[in-house]
Parts: C-alpha cells; structure tokens; sequence
C-alpha cells in the first residue's frame, strides 16, 4: 500500500494520494525562472503525524530537480524539513542555500 505522488499541473500543485485515492496533502508551487517556489504545503487533518508532509517535500524536490530547476522553500514547513534534513540543500537555489547551512 504506496502513496501515489503526482503532478497536477494545471493547478501548480504536487499532490499525494493514498492507494484508494483520498487526498492526503498537497503543495502548491510558482514557477520562478531558473527555479520552482514552493509556496505552502498541506496536509489533510486526519492525515497530520504520519510524515505526508516530508513525504510530498521530498516528492517536490525530486521532481523539481528532474525539471533542471532549484528549490525557493518559501513555505514555512518546507523550510523547516529543509533545516531538519540538510541533504536537500544542494537542491535549494544558490542564493538562499546559507539560510539553510549550519553555521555552527
């Protein structure tokens, strides 16, 4: 039993899916250039504490990078994966990746 993670493009979103079909969250996106802005993630009520979240985070990132494009995590909680999971740093566009980095 695998969550689906798929593209809606004509809304801008990723969205993740349980093997039945219910939405389990979403993020909404913009395209920025030479990178994706990940403006909010959301995840159905019922669904919080079961890692949906990092799940469509890293979903995001993967496809993000297929594209050719960099990471702008804007949205809070990407933003706060991003802190707790320092791998997906190279994937953040070069002018915010020290917002990230450990300064020690």
């Amino acid at each position: 039993m695998a969550n689906q993670f798929t593209h809606a493009a004509d809304r801008r979103r990723y969205e993740l899916h349980d093997d039945g079909g219910e939405l389990l969250g979403f993020i909404d996106y913009l395209p920025a250039g030479e990178s994706t802005i990940i403006a909010h993630t959301e995840v159905a009520v019922e669904h919080e504490g079961e890692g949906v979240g990092g799940e469509l985070v890293r979903g995001a990132f993967a496809a993000i990078e297929a594209d050719g494009k960099t990471v702008i995590p804007l949205c809070p909680f990407a933003a706060a994966y991003v802190h707790r999971h320092p791998d997906l740093i190279p994937l953040v566009a070069p002018s915010m990746r020290g917002r990230f980095e450990d300064v020690g």
